[in-house]
């Protein structure tokens, strides 16, 4: 427990520039003690004790507005930037080094007792607001923009945005093997969308005017 904690608070330290020192982030991070409140629950689950287990859960959250089952798998280095709304479904699992940003939701698509939430592998960065939803797996070191909606498996070192989420390879090339945290950089495939639109609709307007002036009508007012 002490071994995970240090190593929380380090991965704090590590991803966010306005943390200042490991007391402050020890007292102040509240996804680090969501965390912390995580790691007792989940052991208690593996124990079988289901309703202590769900009661230390539900205290995490009350204390630190983010809700992680018991049952969900995380690895070392997780690091929850800021984290209210945060959503952790039961068989939501998180490989080593994930960030993940405020309003995030890893949720499930199915009522069925079955592995229905993501698996989000090694160096992951979620944006903020954003939804990762069903049995699906994000690969290392790809991030999701924020406020996308992702239903479908995403390879390694991929770019996700949109919504529904759509797969777009950073610069046509795979991303560092370090952590990636230039969520901001993301291409907005609406606004290129519009681009395109009024790029077209300028080239058809002079195509009418030359064919205008062609047949000698009267110039557009």
């Amino acid at each position: 427990m002490f071994d995970s904690l240090r190593r929380d608070i380090q991965a704090a330290m590590e991803r966010d520039p306005a943390a200042r020192g490991r007391l402050e982030v020890l007292l102040c991070y509240p996804g680090v003690h969501a965390l912390a409140f995580h790691r007792l629950g989940h052991r208690l689950w593996r124990w079988g004790w289901v309703v202590p287990a769900r009661l230390v859960s539900h205290l995490g959250r009350f204390f630190t507005g983010i809700e992680i089952h018991p049952a969900a798998r995380i690895g070392p280095g997780v690091f929850i930037d800021h984290g209210m709304g945060v959503v952790i479904g039961e068989t939501a699992e998180l490989g080593e080094n994930v960030t993940l940003y405020q309003g995030v939701t890893l949720g499930g698509t199915s009522l069925k007792r079955e592995k229905r939430h993501p698996t989000l592998g090694r160096n992951v960065v979620v944006g903020a607001g954003a939804a990762i939803l069903g049995a699906i797996t994000i690969g290392d070191g790809s991030r999701v923009g924020g406020g996308s909606v992702v239903v479908k498996d995403v390879p390694p070192n991929s770019v996700v945005v949109g919504v529904p989420g759509k797969i777009i390879y950073r610069d046509g090339k795979r991303v560092t093997e370090g952590i990636d945290l230039e969520h901001t950089d993301l291409p907005d495939p609406v606004a290129k969308a519009i681009e395109q639109l009024l790029e077209r609709l300028q080239a058809l307007e002079e195509e009418v005017r030359a064919l205008r002036k062609a047949a000698g009508a009267d110039p557009e007012p």
